[in-house]
């Protein structure tokens, strides 16, 4: 929904990681291919984010938010 503040597990701010982590990705597919594994992580790790659960957050997001909002 919509973009998590904080990490659940650590409380490690992710939001603005969200948004760099994105716009890195979306370049890559501007290119006309999908990003590597090995993409996504060197870019997580330009973004500094090393532990396991701020990874999770980030990666297993997905933004419902434009699908939810005609519906309030």
């Amino acid at each position: 929904m919509i973009i998590p503040v904080r990490c659940f597990s650590c409380g490690r701010v992710i939001a603005s990681d969200y948004v760099k982590f994105n716009e890195k990705i979306t370049e890559i597919r501007s290119s006309g291919r999908e990003p590597t594994p090995e993409e996504i992580s060197a870019t997580m790790d330009e973004l500094h984010l090393h532990r396991y659960c701020c990874r999770r957050m980030i990666l297993s997001h997905t933004d419902l938010i434009d699908e939810i909002l005609p519906f309030s």
